[in-house]
């Protein structure tokens, strides 16, 4: 190797580049990620189910509640008047739509004789409803209406001020015998030192008290019949028929106010007609299926609000 004063300037300026260069430490270039667009998470919904009145009409609720879990949608708050208590009382308790359908294919008359005896009679006795209020507490396991698997409420008519009232706690068949106390047939019911007669002269379909519970999205089912569906031929069914032509006007109000109105066909039935039982559950999934898309439209709508 030649000393380095024998090396050439230029030659020792090329080494010297070339050494200093190794040295540096290359920064890499860091190129900044964009973030994807984060969805929109759907709004929690809370469907309130609001089932009416109808006596033996009332088997259509179970049709409709088999046809909505069916879809997925399972109601977060149940409010019922007379009939729509019933079921919903049994529905809160954590019983599906099959189980409600075995039921009421199960259910003898006799262990409710005091209720649906008076709607197969000529005459109108007046009745305690001991019996509608025993088989309801046993169908839900004597849990009181707070202890319900679902928010429950019971609607009734206050007999002295002729205001309606919620039931939310308390005795559960006590509450759904007031709440289906049609007066004339049953005697009122005495809770807390006040007479409770049958919701429906106040709320035949009571989606305000949906709204009340805390529903965001309301599917009323409305039972009641057409006024000139039943020929009326005995004392009670002209008191029916009654029942009937005032829900009417009132349901005209409260209905408005529901996001789905379910009504399932039932020409003909009697509201005493408990041999129909398993025709008005078809009827009330038959309906419910057949409005079904838009049913899964409004609820959809809503969550992305």
């Amino acid at each position: 190797m030649l000393p380095n004063s024998k090396i050439p300037k230029y030659l020792s300026c090329l080494i010297l580049a070339a050494l200093l260069s190794a040295c540096v430490t290359t920064t890499p270039v860091v190129v900044p990620q964009v973030a994807a667009p984060i969805a929109k998470a759907p709004k929690t919904v809370r469907i309130g189910l609001a089932l009416g009145g109808g006596a033996a009409r009332g088997f259509a609720h179970i049709g409709v509640i088999k046809a909505l879990e069916s879809q997925g949608i399972v109601p977060d708050i149940v409010v019922g008047t007379s009939a729509g208590s019933v079921v919903g009382a049994m529905y809160a308790a954590g019983n599906n739509g099959f189980a409600l359908q075995k039921m009421a294919l199960e259910m003898d008359e006799a262990t409710i004789s005091d209720w649906s005896l008076p709607l197969f009679s000529k005459s109108s006795g007046v009745l305690k409803g001991d019996a509608l209020q025993s088989y309801v507490n046993k169908m839900v396991l004597n849990a009181p209406i707070e202890k319900l698997k679902k928010p429950f409420g019971a609607v009734a008519t206050d007999l002295n001020t002729g205001l309606p009232i919620l039931f939310q706690k308390g005795n559960t068949g006590l509450a759904v015998r007031a709440s289906s106390a049609v007066p004339g047939v049953f005697q009122p019911v005495k809770i807390s030192d006040r007479q409770y007669v049958d919701g429906g002269l106040v709320s035949p379909v009571p989606v305000r008290f949906a709204r009340e519970m805390g529903a965001d999205f309301v599917i009323a089912v409305n039972i009641s019949s057409q006024a000139d569906a039943q020929l009326a031929s005995s004392s009670l069914e002209v008191l029916m028929q009654t029942f009937t032509i005032m829900g009417q006007s009132l349901n005209y109000f409260e209905l408005k106010n529901a996001d789905v109105v379910i009504k399932p066909e039932l020409m003909g039935m009697k509201s005493g007609d408990f041999g129909g039982r398993n025709l008005a559950i078809l009827a009330g999934e038959r309906v419910t299926m057949a409005m079904m898309g838009d049913i899964k439209q409004k609820i959809r709508m809503m969550q992305e609000r």
